[in-house]
Formats: C-alpha cells, structure tokens, sequence
C-alpha cells in the first residue's frame, strides 16, 4: 500500500505541475491525458502489447534454459567450464544495443531479432546464478555421495539441481523484468512492431501521450512480472529451506 500511495502522489504531483505550469502536451503530456489515450485507444495498445509479451516470454524460457544448460555443462566438465565461462562473461559483456545492427543483418528485421535480444538479456543471469547454486552444496553432502559411490549423473540429479534451484529462481527474477526492457528497445531500435514500435512512431508523430502510454503499458508489464517471480521466489525458498 506505501508504494502504491507514492506511485499515487508522483501522479498527482505530475498532474498538478503540467496543469500549473501550462506545459504543451507536445513536451509533457499530463497523466490524465495519457490515460484517456489508453482507454480511448485499448486496441491499439493491446495489438502491440500482446507481440511484446510473447517475445519477452519465449525470450527469457529460451535463455534461462540456455544459461540454465550451459551452467550444467560447466559443472559437469572443468574443461568446459574453463572454455565457456569465459566465453559467457565476454559475450554477457557486450553493450547489446551493439549487437542489434549486427543480429538484423544475419536474423533479418523482423520478431526473430528482437527475441534473440531477449535471448541474450535472459541468458546471464541464468548461467551466473545457477551455475552458483551447482557448486552451492549442502556440508558435506558431496562427500556422503561420494563414499555411497553414487555417478555423476545422480549427483547432478538428486543433489546439484536441487540445490540450485533457489539461486535459479533468482536469475529467473531478474530476467522477468528485463526481458519486457529488452524486447521493448530491440522493437525501438528496428521499428519493427510492439509496444517499442508503438513507443518510437508516437514520439516521431510527437504524440507524447501515447508514447508514454506504451512506457506505462511496458512498466507495469515489468513490474507485475518481477512482483510475481518474487513471490515465487519466496515459496522456492521456504520450501527448499
């Protein structure tokens, strides 16, 4: 309820300055302009918010499997893991508003390059924390599993995985929210379709209202995911405790 009363007061704040002040909507629409632009427009916004969700989704369960996988290989094999964290930081490292050009001339302009962005965005925090949750282990429980000569493949089964699933569900909490961030500016930088399209034709119409209705739209998206996979979270841990 606090975060909601703050959210409320900004609003009001916002409301009060531009109607005070008498700022062109052109620069600074009010928030009730840009609420009647929702609700007098609901297709529009829908249309682009429905392409932009389904990127983000499929792009974070195809990366926090990739990171998920990769994270895997690596505890399996210390040569892989030398081969392939280094490999994941420097690719993880790359600004991937550069990698944008580059990924439309191989993928083509159109939705495959925006979720290979989302891919990418989701696919970090995966590998990082799950690969941290692998070698996580419980006092003493690699040596019990040892002695009791249990395979690898058991080892990585009933105890590794197990053990990384509270680190998983991390990664999977920050991947949430940024994966409607990601989508959103591949979609802005193409000028494809979306909510970043939608974001990025608005402001060269300077309709300013709707512009920032597509970030409203956008924010809200990010903040019911990460809200979501924190409660999620909280019950992983609870039960994994």
């Amino acid at each position: 309820m606090r975060g909601i009363a703050g959210v409320l007061l900004v609003l009001l704040g916002w409301q009060l300055w531009v109607g005070l002040a008498g700022i062109n909507s052109i620069v600074m629409p009010s928030p009730l302009a840009i609420l009647g632009d929702l609700t007098g427009n609901p297709g529009v916004y829908l249309d682009s918010m429905g392409q932009t969700v389904l990127l983000a989704v499929g792009g974070l369960v195809l990366g926090t499997a990739f990171g998920t996988g990769l994270a895997v290989l690596t505890w399996w094999s210390r040569v892989l893991a030398g081969l392939l964290t280094p490999l994941g930081i420097v690719f993880a490292s790359v600004p991937v508003v550069t990698l944008i050009p580059l990924l439309a001339r191989v993928l083509g302009y159109d939705s495959k390059t925006v979720l290979a962005i989302v891919v990418i965005i989701c696919f970090f925090p995966a590998f990082v924390f799950t690969t941290a949750g692998l070698r996580a282990l419980p006092a003493g429980s690699a040596d019990l599993f040892r002695v009791l000569g249990a395979p690898r493949r058991r080892v990585l089964w009933l105890l590794a995985l197990p053990a990384a699933v509270p680190e998983w569900a991390v990664a999977l909490r920050l991947a949430a929210a940024n994966s409607i961030l990601a989508a959103m500016v591949a979609e802005f930088l193409m000028g494809t379709s979306g909510l970043g399209y939608l974001f990025a034709a608005a402001r060269s119409d300077f309709d300013m209202a709707r512009a920032l209705g597509a970030s409203a739209i956008a924010t809200v998206i990010s903040v019911v995911a990460f809200t979501a996979i924190s409660r999620l979270e909280r019950v992983i841990r609870r039960d994994w405790a």
